[in-house]
């Protein structure tokens, strides 16, 4: 195995970032009602500002794909020649289409035979993503590789995907608890991708060495939690969209992503310290060895419970040690990592010889992903 590296980062946020007070104009209301769910969930979240590939019309104005290709187009520079890069690996849970595969779509969006890989999944797909570009520069299959994390949800978010179930909403909103799972995700998810490039070699006056990259799945233990083209049976079992009639597929909204909150909020945070626990203990890494931990949170609601969880499970990491800007930019999900790494590059605060921890977590059937980097 040959050393490789993080030499430049780039994301890419489409149009204006929008305020809290700002949603419905974008998103709509269902049954031309406000939402019920809203202000709990952006109460709990903390999130300011976000962005959606929509505009005020709720058109769209960027495919996935194109998010993904400017976010590459921001690694350029600096000696960089993209048409030199060798792989592309791209996660999102939220493609274009089934078919052609992410990658291929960002692909011919860019310039020049290479090869192509779409990791899938949710957040963790963006993680796979960077494992599969290390691996490749690691190996020596190539010289370079760039990996790519990014969502395109606004679209699937607007309440006219939810017309066909109206009838049925009606009947559901006296539940609260069904009524906020039917909405939770609305208010939490917003678009955008980030990318990054990694090298055989270091770059200009500061790249990250990448030390280690693990991910685990927990879904022999535990169901569906957060999915998308399928819906949940009234026995709680998950069938995909092919059990659907063609009319149920709108008259049940079964391709938007639905989250069953409950089942989140009794594993998420508890498994993913336990999950930490085991990756450092395996790589004999010390919480305190850790200068810049980016955990990707999807609510500041877990912030502190993370903490107490990680802390119970004997890794002590100080919140002034921690980096997020999830309510700057919102929960862009395959990209959020990214998202953070460049944050904090820019932000000025790593020195060399530092270390930086990401830690992804994924509800849709639970599963992980954490890297560490040194600063060279």
């Amino acid at each position: 195995m040959q050393e490789a590296f993080i030499t430049r980062v780039s994301g890419y946020l489409p149009n204006d970032p929008i305020g809290n007070d700002e949603m419905t104009d974008f998103l709509g209301m269902i049954d031309g009602k406000p939402s019920r769910a809203r202000s709990i969930v952006l109460r709990n979240n903390g999130i300011l500002k976000r962005h959606y590939a929509l505009d005020r019309q709720g058109r769209i104005t960027h495919t996935n794909a194109q998010l993904v290709a400017r976010a590459v187009e921001g690694l350029a520079g600096d000696g960089i020649d993209l048409r030199a890069i060798q792989v592309l690996a791209c996660g999102t849970s939220s493609p274009d289409q089934f078919l052609p595969s992410h990658a291929s779509q960002v692909h011919g969006e860019l310039g020049h035979a290479m090869e192509v890989v779409s990791p899938s999944g949710a957040c963790c797909s963006g993680m796979h993503a960077l494992k599969y570009a290390w691996m490749s520069v690691a190996s020596g299959n190539s010289a370079n590789a760039i990996a790519a994390g990014s969502e395109l949800v606004g679209p699937m978010m607007r309440a006219s995907n939810f017309e066909r179930e109206t009838e049925r909403y009606r009947q559901l909103v006296a539940d609260p608890i069904i009524g906020f799972e039917k909405e939770f995700l609305r208010w939490m998810l917003s678009d955008g991708a980030a990318a990054v490039l990694v090298e055989n070699a270091p770059r200009g006056p500061l790249s990250l060495k990448v030390e280690w990259i693990r991910s685990r799945s927990f879904a022999h233990e535990l169901e569906v939690c957060m999915y998308s083209g399928g819906d949940k049976d009234e026995q709680g079992a998950f069938l995909g969209w092919k059990h659907f009639a063609p009319e149920e597929l709108a008259g049940r909204s079964v391709f938007s992503m639905k989250q069953d909150v409950k089942l989140l909020g009794r594993h998420i945070i508890e498994l993913g310290a336990r999950y930490l626990k085991g990756v450092l203990e395996e790589q004999e890494l010390a919480a305190t060895d850790v200068d810049h931990f980016l955990p990707h949170i999807s609510s500041m609601f877990f912030r502190d419970k993370l903490q107490q969880c990680l802390a119970e499970q004997g890794i002590h990491l100080p919140q002034e040690r921690w980096f997020l800007n999830l309510t700057e930019v919102g929960n862009v999900g395959a990209a959020s990592a990214f998202l953070m790494l460049d944050g904090l590059l820019r932000s000025g605060k790593v020195r060399k010889g530092q270390r930086i921890l990401l830690v992804v977590p994924e509800s849709a059937r639970f599963s992980y992903a954490a890297a560490l980097c040194t600063a060279v």
